[in-house]
């Protein structure tokens, strides 16, 4: 399989289904074919689609042909370019592969895009060696490039069970509601009965769904048992409420998963969920897991715990509201989840600059309505200086050219850093760079602190962890960046520091600044005394017997950069009468040809 979108066989499989006139696919027999992808217009503009078409271009894939599984590339994702990452698409229990459906135009948005190939198939015990000799090849084509597996439920067992058997291969593994919890499965205690009954039974649960008709044919099921279990027209049931489907579409589900193929899948969802477990310990791939917290086949979120706690990088995300076919759901953006937890990248190692994919204006729009009742509490006024050194109301002042180095005072918590972010691309269309703390991104701080999540959005808006390396790359890229000398120590200050700064003696950014012959943009914010006042902090737990523990279970032990010997504090703050935030820009100074 290659990211032309060829698809492949693979012996011993079962036939899989016709494929739609929407989509490409190419068959070979021993070898991966280098072409056969066809190539939308790219004066074409498509719609992203919703649930309905799911369901109507599954249809079409239901429909077998006799021919065995197989990979096919989505034509509305457009092309890529030559260096774009692979991604790898394993459906769950519907095995259609169209679960991907409504992110393939978004995935194909991304600058450098990630190419999505998706699997149409239902599953046999040969899945695993077809992943296996995709993923070998693909690395053995492009090894400086990763290459990107999302699975679903099942196809997630598929996933992490190609990641234990490669270990050598560069992988990044998206798992959505991970199948490895089938053993607490509402679905689990539906097998043993499911493999004495007879087809004649079978027909007759998944018709009526009278538990009682089935008892009286196997009468070794007692009724404490039976009322454990779910009859089949209840799965399909609850199947239909995880895709919000109207009854419309309820023959289509039927059809996706008729009687015996729901038997067959539910019993490799336990050997797969078996096989796994026993091989997590092997698993060293990256890995980001999407948990449902109304999942109504799994006990995603649980689960989404336990892997985090056994595989060595994972990261998890919990999307409380959403159900079991998570990305056929309204409002899930895969792109967006990609960039908030820094999950792209096209080489070895994540680069926090040219990886970077900056926010979209839909994107933008989407998060800012969470954050304008701060705004509004604040009612920020924003002052620049011209060249000419008038001062003028917005921010007009500020350079439109980089790289600019937006250099000011952290007030308390930060909290004069929304407004400007915001503001920089309200008005100006600017993407402002924040230099943050590296313990936003990595996992350096203790798990006292907030979870990482909270901090997405400043991902996807472009932050980066603050360091030497990442300041040049962003001065090199002729960006704008947002810059705190005074880093934590300032932003979590004591009571009695109102407005001080804590700037190191040695002010190493501006020789940076001046090599690339940046602007500096110095900047200054009022108001945070008129917004809380301050009433307990570092020094209050640490002189306090039964706070004391909990003070130094915050203090940072890594000792990576100039920040790393300095004490996290977490002011406790007592809300006023709200005020204004007043910044002020100064006039830009030059540094090309400033010998420092």
């Amino acid at each position: 399989m290659t990211r032309t979108g060829a698809c492949l066989f693979s012996a011993g499989l079962l036939p899989v289904f016709r494929p739609s006139r929407r989509y490409a696919a190419v068959k070979t027999s021993a070898s991966f074919a280098a072409n056969g992808r066809l190539v939308k217009n790219n004066n074409v503009e498509f719609k992203r689609k919703e649930l309905k078409d799911y369901f109507e271009e599954s249809k079409d894939m239901i429909k077998t042909d006799g021919g065995p599984p197989r990979w096919f590339s989505p034509l509305e994702s457009g092309s890529h370019s030559h260096d774009s990452p692979l991604l790898l698409y394993l459906p769950g229990i519907d095995g259609t592969g169209l679960g991907l459906i409504r992110q393939h135009q978004l995935l194909g948005k991304i600058e450098h895009r990630l190419s999505p190939c998706c699997n149409k198939v239902f599953h046999g015990a040969g899945l695993v060696k077809l992943v296996e000799r995709t993923i070998r090849s693909e690395s053995y084509r492009s090894p400086s490039r990763p290459i990107y597996i999302v699975g679903e439920s099942l196809g997630a067992c598929i996933a992490l069970a190609a990641a234990s058997c490669n270990p050598d291969v560069d992988l990044s593994l998206i798992l959505v509601n991970p199948a490895t919890s089938f053993s607490k499965s509402i679905l689990q205690p539906l097998l043993p009965l499911l493999e004495v009954m007879s087809d004649q039974a079978t027909s007759s649960v998944f018709a009526n769904g009278r538990s009682l008709e089935v008892e009286a044919r196997i009468p070794f099921y007692s009724k404490d048992s039976m009322v454990k279990v779910l009859s089949l027209q209840q799965i399909v049931g609850d199947i239909s409420q995880d895709f919000i489907a109207s009854s419309f579409y309820l023959s289509v589900v039927t059809d996706i998963l008729p009687e015996e193929t729901l038997i067959w899948k539910l019993q490799m969802l336990e050997t797969a969920s078996m096989f796994v477990n026993s091989r997590l310990n092997t698993v060293e791939a990256q890995t980001l897991i999407l948990s449902s917290g109304r999942d109504q086949l799994l006990p995603s979120q649980e689960e989404g715990v336990r892997l985090c706690h056994t595989l060595p990088k994972c990261e998890i995300r919990s999307i409380s509201d959403s159900g079991h076919f998570l990305f056929l759901e309204d409002g899930i953006d895969l792109v967006s989840i990609i960039k908030g937890t820094y999950f792209y990248r096209r080489g070895k190692y994540l680069n926090h600059v040219s990886d970077y994919m900056p926010i979209t204006p839909s994107e933008f729009n989407r998060y800012y309505p969470s954050y304008r009742f701060y705004e509004n509490i604040t009612s920020p006024v924003m002052l620049s200086t011209l060249e000419n050194g008038m001062i003028v109301r917005g921010l007009q002042g500020i350079p439109s050219e980089g790289p600019v180095l937006v250099v000011g005072y952290h007030m308390l918590h930060g909290m004069e850093i929304i407004p400007i972010i915001c503001q920089f691309y309200v008005q100006r269309k600017m993407i402002l760079r924040g230099m943050a703390l590296p313990g936003l991104f990595e996992r350096l701080i203790s798990k006292a602190l907030p979870n990482a999540s909270l901090f997405d959005i400043i991902r996807i808006m472009g932050s980066v962890p603050a360091s030497a390396s990442n300041l040049y790359k962003l001065l090199s890229a002729k960006s704008h960046i947002l810059h705190y000398p005074g880093g934590l120590r300032e932003a979590l200050h004591r009571k009695d520091e109102k407005y001080k700064l804590s700037w190191p003696d040695q002010s190493e950014f501006v020789r940076m600044a001046a090599r690339f012959g940046a602007k500096i943009v110095p900047f200054g914010v009022v108001g945070e005394d008129d917004v809380v006042e301050a009433l307990f902090d570092y020094k209050d737990p640490m002189e306090n017997p039964f706070l004391k523990p909990v003070a130094k279970d915050l203090t940072r032990t890594d000792a990576n950069e100039e920040m790393a010997t300095e004490d996290i504090s977490f002011p406790v703050y007592l809300p006023k009468i709200p005020g204004r935030f007043y910044y002020y820009f100064g006039k830009p100074i030059e540094t090309e040809g400033t010998a420092i």
